[in-house]
């Protein structure tokens, strides 16, 4: 059985997020309008509403569903 390759992540996910969001606003401010274009906006709202909800379920105030 092949061995996972494991590695310890050095920043949040919060911060890669926000890494990556940075990278793709800076990409996309350089496409032409077409589908390349319309995949980057994608990711970007993906990554937000990813750290959204991490923020949200990293919050004091969130309860156990009942």
């Amino acid at each position: 059985m092949a061995e996972r390759r494991r590695f310890k992540q050095t920043l949040t996910l919060e911060e890669r997020l926000a890494e990556d969001t940075e990278h793709l606003r800076e990409q996309a401010k350089l496409l032409p309008p077409g589908a390349t274009l319309d995949q980057v906006l994608k990711r970007i709202r993906q990554n937000e509403t990813a750290a959204h909800m991490t923020e949200w379920l990293n919050s004091p105030g969130l309860r156990a569903p009942t």
